[in-house]
């Protein structure tokens, strides 16, 4: 990791939800209690993403006490027409600091030219400042997050100094075929352990639990196909 491809930002919002996407096919969905690596990657990845590089997630830290609400939903029955009543248990008043990198996707042989790290950095400090590209989430489409620069640790967190919580086996994120090399889509899962109100990640490799969900062939990229980081740059004033 390199000054000129990491990022540092606060993401907040009203409400979040933060679940195991396995088990999200029935109708009660709960929140897990801090956000999960794959959530915090698709936040990143709506500040600026292109397929040339993979957002690793470093460290998150929790601004916010941690506390949930349940609220009765009225989800659409898409077998039968209609609404079911279901119980969904959000986080409330989410507010967190995050550390995250990008490296080359390696998979993407046909990008190479695209590969200028201080660029995209430009690019992507940029887009943060601007709110990000495209609309924020936490964790689910209803809980709309917003963006901005910050400093990494600055700032009083209410876990200042309460020391270690675990918290189990927990969702990690998705092994997508584009990004292993492989033609499959596996779930991975870790243990993690805040403390003093900051998680330090483990890099997705690194998670010793997975399991396979279904074949799965990567999306292919090209040149034609992919606009050149330079062009990128001087559209938005570089």
């Amino acid at each position: 990791m390199s000054e000129k491809n990491s990022i540092e930002f606060k993401v907040w919002g009203r409400n979040a939800l933060f679940t195991d996407p396995i088990t999200r096919v029935g109708g009660e969905k709960s929140t897990y209690q801090i956000p999960t690596y794959e959530a915090l990657k698709g936040i990143v990845k709506s500040i600026y993403w292109k397929p040339t590089f993979v957002w690793i997630i470093d460290e998150v830290r929790v601004m916010q006490r941690i506390r949930m609400q349940t609220k009765g939903m009225k989800p659409l029955k898409y077998s039968s027409g209609g609404n079911d009543l279901s119980i969904y248990t959000y986080l409330v008043q989410a507010e967190y600091q995050v550390r995250a990198h990008f490296e080359w996707n390696l998979h993407h042989t046909d990008l190479k030219r695209d590969r200028n790290e201080g660029k995209h950095y430009s690019i992507a400090q940029r887009m943060l400042e601007r709110g990000g590209r495209q609309d924020v989430f936490l964790g689910t489409r209803e809980c709309q997050g917003y963006v901005e620069p910050c400093e990494f640790g600055a700032g009083a967190s209410p876990y200042d100094g309460e020391g270690e919580v675990a918290f189990g086996l927990m969702f990690h994120g998705f092994d997508y075929p584009d990004e292993t090399g492989q033609p499959e889509l596996h779930a991975r899962f870790w243990r993690p352990v805040m403390r003093d109100g900051q998680i330090r990640f483990i890099r997705p490799e690194l998670c010793d639990v997975r399991k396979l969900i279904r074949p799965m062939k990567a999306k292919c990229f090209g040149e034609n196909m992919v606009k050149c980081v330079e062009n990128e740059l001087e559209e938005i004033g570089g």
